[in-house]
């Protein structure tokens, strides 16, 4: 069974810095490409951050030089490093592996508000 669950998520202030994790199990995790999405309230679904199998990661660029995506492939674990945190970062935060009809997690919620 393909699963992939995200935690982590909490309610911030402006600033502060929040770790998410996404657990993967059902799957060859080291030969996916994995993402982390998110979701606002009346927005699209928006990429975020991308990890290759090599290590190699792309970002959004609102999000460059804050976030940071990393993976452990002897966990079955990716992560994404939140810091300096603005309100606009607050959504619902998925895990997404590989392409299109790749699996995705169910969200954890990241509210960043004083």
């Amino acid at each position: 069974q393909v699963q992939l669950v995200e935690s982590g998520g909490a309610l911030v202030q402006p600033g502060g810095s929040l770790r998410l994790s996404c657990a993967a199990s059902g799957i060859m995790f080291s030969i996916y490409i994995m993402h982390w999405y998110r979701q606002a309230p009346g927005k699209q679904r928006e990429l975020v951050a991308s990890i290759r199998t090599g290590g190699s990661t792309t970002y959004v660029e609102s999000v460059k030089g804050r976030f940071t995506i990393s993976r452990d492939n002897a966990k079955n674990m990716v992560y994404l490093q939140m810091n300096s945190l603005k309100p606009e970062d607050t959504a619902l935060y998925y895990c997404h592996a590989g392409g299109d009809f790749g699996p995705w997690g169910q969200g954890t919620q990241v509210t960043v508000s004083s």
